[in-house]
């Protein structure tokens, strides 16, 4: 599971870490201190997609357990 649970921790990193960094340029007040924050919601990004790649490879083993 570990295998599987880092592939899908990479691709939802990547793209919660986007999404935030989306976040961050898009509101006027936080794009003022974009240097700072992007790397800040890059890293959250990646943390949070931690639990998730779990929660998504544990599914995709228990729905193709029987196979």
């Amino acid at each position: 599971m570990a295998k599987l649970a880092s592939i899908i921790w990479i691709v939802l990193g990547i793209t919660i870490a986007g999404a935030l960094g989306v976040v961050v340029l898009s509101i006027p007040s936080l794009s003022a201190n974009a240097a700072q924050l992007l790397p800040l919601a890059a890293l959250a990004g990646f943390v949070c997609a931690i639990p998730a790649s779990i929660l998504v490879a544990r599914r995709i083993l228990a729905e193709t357990a029987g196979r």
